[in-house]
């Protein structure tokens, strides 16, 4: 991706919208197959530019080595265990979600 591409992505606005939720906050988006994650070693903001602007390439680059997805019961199951807290944003419809840390 060249540095062009990275600037107009990573706009202020969507870092602006970018937060931290515990797991039972996005519990309601999960139960909607709302919630998408998002591998730690990418940058959550990169992704929601690229899920913003339709990037099909991207996107579907990461999906398909399993960095970006749909999150699964097997994720829900983990994440109601271990009680992570993630960094969020919304990118209508879906809210991706990035694993930072567990709570206990």
């Amino acid at each position: 991706m060249s540095s062009e591409t990275a600037a107009a992505t990573n706009t202020p606005e969507l870092r602006s919208e970018c937060g931290e939720l515990a797991w039972r906050e996005l519990l309601p988006h999960f139960a909607r197959g709302a919630v998408v994650r998002v591998d730690p070693g990418l940058d959550l903001v990169t992704v929601a530019g690229a899920f913003r602007d339709d990037d099909a390439a991207r996107v579907g680059a990461w999906m398909r080595s399993g960095a970006v997805g749909r999150a699964s019961d097997d994720d829900a199951r983990r994440w109601t265990r271990v009680e992570p807290v993630f960094q969020a944003i919304v990118v209508a419809p879906w809210v991706l979600a990035q694993e930072l840390a567990v709570t206990h």
